[in-house]
């Protein structure tokens, strides 16, 4: 597979944090060093709240946006459609501002349909907080599990964390934040911010802007990870890892399934298109350590993504070759 992805940022945080203000800084920041910018918003209503903002910066036709409902759970279906739209105008960069309660592990499953897979890569995931509020979370929505594991894998999972409204908060205050930060993630930067104010060079450490070129999936072996060295300047720089393997061959399903058992403690999730013995063309999708699989005669490239945290490439692929 070729180079030549177009760099995707995405910013998570939840509701009132300071998302929207931070996408302005970002959009400007790009247009004032000669990057051409799209943007993908997420509201969970029906009323365009903050797109008629973001218009303002960017040219007709660089912005998509999905309405009632969250772009990890009932839009996942439409990111790619939607990507695809965006892709069109030879952007340099996209940025995807997810709503309040999307979880970004979410969102980079999205960015492994087969449609944008050779189109897009997920550069950095940039979260931030509402320093007033982030320390009640957890009681504030303690009958809702799953939001509280939301909003712990929107910290978790950020390559940056943006501690906003930093001025509405004492300095021990702030200490008390910065420890529950570490207690999620304890190895990206955090910055303490007033109106998502944020050094930007760190951002956007890694992005060239060049088109992305033709691409092909098989053979396939790629990562998107800091630690791939042979992509040129297209490693990824976020921590949530991207790998692809191809498979040449029909393989067994209770094979695949057994691959994805001794992986799962490292994997946030998997997806693959596979040729399984006997059953044809098959979807398969794993998340919460399990495997469900559906007819699909449309894809008929045939891969696997696994997507997760820390991943030992070299050994993974040794593994997913030796089940071919």
């Amino acid at each position: 597979m070729t180079v030549g992805r177009i760099p995707v940022i995405v910013l998570s945080g939840f509701l009132g944090s300071g998302k929207t203000t931070l996408l302005l800084r970002l959009l400007q920041y790009a247009k004032a060093n000669g990057k051409k910018s799209s943007v993908l918003m997420n509201e969970l209503g029906s009323l365009d709240v903050d797109g008629q903002i973001i218009a303002k910066h960017l040219s007709a036709g660089d912005l998509e946006k999905l309405f009632d409902g969250c772009i990890c759970c009932d839009k996942k279906s439409e990111v790619a459609s939607s990507v695809q739209k965006l892709l069109k105008r030879s952007t340099d960069i996209l940025f995807i501002e997810l709503t309040g309660v999307a979880n970004p592990e979410e969102i980079a499953d999205a960015l492994t349909e087969p449609e944008i897979l050779d189109r897009v890569y997920l550069h950095k995931v940039l979260t931030v907080l509402d320093a007033e509020y982030v320390l009640e979370y957890n009681s504030i929505f303690e009958s809702d599990r799953q939001l509280v594991h939301t909003l712990r894998q929107q910290m978790a999972l950020a390559d940056f964390i943006i501690v906003n409204k930093s001025d509405l908060v004492s300095e021990k205050h702030k200490e008390k934040i910065g420890k529950a930060v570490r207690k999620q993630n304890d190895t990206a930067p955090i910055e303490y911010t007033t109106y998502s104010e944020v050094e930007m060079d760190p951002l956007f450490t890694g992005i060239d802007g060049r088109r992305p070129r033709k691409q092909t999936l098989a053979p396939l072996f790629v990562v998107l990870s800091p630690s791939c060295s042979h992509q040129e300047d297209k490693a990824s720089y976020s921590r949530v890892q991207t790998v692809s393997f191809s498979a040449q061959k029909p393989l067994r399903e209770r094979d695949v399934e057994k691959f994805l058992k001794r992986w799962s403690s490292e994997l946030l999730r998997a997806k693959g298109y596979l040729s399984i013995d006997g059953k044809g063309h098959q979807l398969m999708q794993f998340s919460g350590k399990r495997t469900n699989w559906q007819l699909n005669k449309e894809v008929q490239e045939v891969y696997i993504v696994l997507i997760g945290m820390n991943l030992d490439v070299e050994k993974l692929k040794e593994d997913w070759e030796s089940l071919s």
